[in-house]
């Protein structure tokens, strides 16, 4: 069985495609669509599997869109254990200007979820009889359902045993630091969101994740930095992995790519800073991949013993 379960609250397929030009009023004339399924926890399951190990993804669906998504999710492998709900699932979109280079993102806010919908949801992760040694809480809310979820999940994995990582936005993440979790893995922006603090210096960054861990809500801060990297901050120290320099050919997934590297890794056995190390090659895997493609096995490898890893 799965040694990992992800839960995806607001869910997505993310359509992407591209146009000579962004232009207003007239039409603009798109190349081939890509439907990739989405959303922060399936992606991470999507990781997971591409890595090589099994894992189970939970998530609502809703109407037409959501059978599709549970189809493209099934393709990739992954186990999914849905929650129907009334309203349609969501979708996303990408726009490339092949003229300028620069991506467009247009993100839905998803369907309105009822409490008893959001509640099977954790009653799914509560009864999960994998025995999974790591929850991954990814992505956005959708209408209806309130930060503390994340609270009630981390309960539920301290009841199960398992190990929570929590990737979301400021109510979640202080929901969930409330009721102490494994890891969170903000992003520069959504870390000094958290904390209230402009935090200009890595100095800064790491005092930060320290106060956290001090405090007793987490053990590991995995804070990412775009170019600069990733940091991963503990109880026994903080430790940096440098960012490669790779050519970008589109930035989205980077951050669910790094997530489902570390808990891959993690669940692997591998020391936490060692997860970091798989954590930033896959994220830098995932900027040579076009849309919402996500990191490839073959590119991870091939960058895992290009990451610097130090202690500082």
């Amino acid at each position: 069985m799965a040694g990992i379960l992800t839960l995806t609250l607001n869910p997505t397929i993310d359509v992407s495609t591209a146009v000579e030009e962004m232009v207003p009023v007239h039409k603009m004339r798109c190349s081939a669509v890509r439907r990739d399924p989405g959303g922060g926890g399936i992606n991470v399951a999507r990781v997971v599997r591409r890595l090589g190990s099994d894992v189970v993804a939970v998530y609502p669906t809703g109407g037409l869109i959501g059978a599709l998504l549970r189809k493209l999710t099934d393709e990739e492998g992954v186990q999914s254990r849905t929650v129907p709900i009334v309203q349609e699932t969501r979708e996303n979109f990408t726009v490339l200007d092949e003229g300028t280079g620069e991506q467009y993102r247009f993100v839905l806010p998803g369907p309105e979820v009822s409490e008893a919908e959001w509640r099977a949801c954790l009653d799914s992760v509560r009864c999960y009889d994998g025995a999974a040694g790591y929850i991954v809480a990814s992505g956005s809310l959708p209408p209806g359902v309130p930060a503390e979820v994340f609270g009630e999940l981390a309960e539920i994995a301290q009841e199960c045993g398992a190990k929570l990582l929590v990737d979301t936005t400021k109510p979640g993440l202080q929901a969930a630091l409330k009721r102490g979790v494994h890891m969170i893995k903000p992003n520069l922006r959504e870390m000094r969101d958290l904390m209230g603090e402009p935090m200009p210096t890595p100095a800064d960054w790491i005092a930060a994740g320290r106060r956290l861990v001090a405090a007793g809500g987490v053990e590991f801060v995995a804070l990412t930095v775009a170019e600069h990297g990733a940091l991963l901050i503990g109880r026994d120290g903080a430790w940096h992995a440098k960012g490669l320099h790779v050519e970008i050919i589109s930035a989205v997934g980077a951050g669910d790519s790094f997530l489902g590297a570390v808990v891959w890794a993690l669940d692997k056995g591998h020391a936490p800073h060692e997860a970091l190390r798989h954590g930033v090659a896959a994220g830098s895997a995932a900027l040579l991949t076009p849309a919402t493609e996500l990191c490839r096995k073959e590119d991870v490898e091939r960058f895992i013993e290009q990451v610097e890893v130090v202690k500082v």
